[in-house]
């Protein structure tokens, strides 16, 4: 699949989640074969683009791949500097984000609230792909509810104004996270534009992505909450869609160790003052995919400390082998 200039190394991407596609968790899933993954959402206000939270958001490596930033707003000259701004600092690819449901953004009219707003969704796009010579993309959901659906007219916008491949996030923005994706409707939308299609939504398994990529004729699946705790994921996946051959997980002395190196990445990337609390609800996803119900998580999540955060983990997950 090719996303403007770029050759993507597979069609299993990686969703941007705020608070948890940072430079640490991409990079492990890029050792695990991701196609491509975008950085943590980026505010178009310009009054947040130097801060130390924006620069960890955006902060790339070599070993990632693309460089991939997601931006957010609604004021279409906003957005356009924000993009340009991050061209100017690497940006490789851009994407443009009016999927997410949080009612913070949402608010401010950005996000899926977008969506009830057509026009304004045309003037952003046409101002943000002008603005960089940069592949420019988009994430959308299905509509704003379920009685306005209008997934195939954003859609089509999107193609007229430049963007280059479209995510579509099989939910309306009140259905936040509840309820089935709707494939049927990401189906649709494929039919209508030429533009690469990538489903998301409820892929959880390498079964199910085959399962989505035939049903929708997507081009590509992208994985969001189904790669928390398991970043090992996207080697399945690849793997049975190349050749539907279902390889194991990893074995649990290789997740205890992958475990370990992320949270003393997360450690050093984030600094004594905030890497342990990153490093809490990680470790939580973690152990929902090696040892469910555990009691260890709420010891794990009183320790304030990052070395002794790191040691009781070793200890822990020594006795569990």
């Amino acid at each position: 699949m090719r996303i403007g200039q770029f050759q993507l190394k597979n069609r299993v991407l990686l969703a941007p989640m705020a608070g948890i596609t940072d430079q640490p968790f991409r990079r492990l899933c890029a050792r695990y074969h991701v196609g491509m993954s975008y950085s943590e959402m980026m505010s178009a206000n310009r009054d947040v683009w130097h801060t130390e939270k924006s620069r960890l958001r955006v902060a790339h490596h070599e070993e990632i791949g693309i460089n991939a930033v997601q931006i957010a707003g609604s004021d279409p000259l906003e957005m356009a500097q924000a993009a340009a701004l991050n061209v100017e600092y690497g940006a490789q690819l851009i994407d443009i984000n009016m999927g997410c449901p949080a009612k913070k953004v949402n608010r401010k009219m950005a996000g899926s609230a977008l969506m009830q707003h057509p026009e304004l969704v045309a003037k952003i796009l046409c101002e943000v792909t002008a603005a960089v010579d940069v592949p420019v993309t988009l994430k959308i959901r299905t509509g704003w509810d379920k009685t306005h659906r209008n997934c195939i007219e954003i859609a089509k916008i999107a193609e007229q104004s430049g963007i280059q491949a479209l995510t579509i996030h099989g939910r309306t923005r009140s259905c936040l996270y509840q309820g089935e994706a709707e494939y049927d409707n990401i189906c649709q939308v494929k039919q209508q534009i030429s533009i690469p299609v990538i489903a998301n939504g409820d892929i959880t398994s390498a079964e199910k992505a085959r399962y989505v990529l035939d049903y929708t004729g997507a081009d590509a699946v992208m994985i969001g909450r189904g790669a928390l705790g398991q970043p090992w994921l996207f080697r399945q996946i690849e793997a049975f869609l190349q050749s539907g051959a279902l390889i194991a997980e990893p074995s649990l002395a290789e997740k205890c160790q992958v475990v370990l190196e992320h949270i003393h990445n997360l450690h050093a990337f984030y600094g004594e003052q905030k890497g342990y609390r990153v490093a809490r609800k990680h470790v939580s996803w973690y152990l929902d995919n090696i040892k469910p119900d555990s009691a260890f998580k709420r010891t794990f999540n009183t320790i304030a400390d990052p070395k002794q955060q790191l040691y009781v983990l070793e200890e822990f997950l020594d006795s569990i082998q």
